[in-house]
């Protein structure tokens, strides 16, 4: 089973800042990746406004917000996103060509121990697997909204998802 320590977000939208908080907030260091720095500046705000709503609930200490927010990185570059990558975490619009297009660009640049995620509840990840050259490294990471208060996540192997991969990600799911 590898060890994750650093994961990279491919989104900022309605999941992938989510997915994101919640990594940072479970002691990862967060990468988090999208095409125009205004959907990254709208992904921190909501997590920001996520993270001050907990506060106000009496679920986090101001503490635990500057915690978090000092474990992401937001970034448009996706060599850099991919760079120090352990597990990548794809949360782009449901289309496949999309997202092969993405996971092609993520195999081409990622360190070869990577492990990459889909959040898709609907694409086949057999066919988003076949995108790459390490389809028993591809996984589904399927999150429920909203992610930092539903503690649900579904994991989906493709027929090539190797049982290392899965263990890693099941680990990573737990904690």
């Amino acid at each position: 089973m590898a060890d994750v320590k650093n994961i990279t977000v491919i989104g900022a939208g309605t999941m992938g800042h989510g997915i994101a908080q919640v990594a940072a907030q479970s002691g990862f260091q967060v990468t988090l990746c999208d095409l125009k720095q205004e959907f990254i500046d709208n992904g921190l705000r909501r997590i920001i406004q996520n993270l001050d709503k907990g506060i106000e609930r009496g679920k986090l200490a101001e503490e635990d917000k500057k915690s978090a927010l000092a474990k992401i990185k937001a970034i448009t570059n996706l060599e850099e996103a991919a760079r120090d990558a352990d597990l990548v975490i794809e949360a782009v619009l449901e289309k496949i060509e999309l997202k092969r297009e993405v996971f092609g660009n993520l195999d081409r640049l990622c360190p070869q121990h990577t492990i990459l995620a889909s959040n898709t509840s609907s694409i086949s990840l057999t066919e988003i697997a076949a995108a790459t050259k390490r389809p028993q490294q591809v996984i589904g990471m399927h999150f429920f909204n909203p992610v930092h208060i539903m503690k649900l996540l579904e994991v989906i192997v493709a027929k090539q998802t190797s049982d290392d991969t899965l263990q890693t990600v099941l680990a990573v799911g737990s904690k």
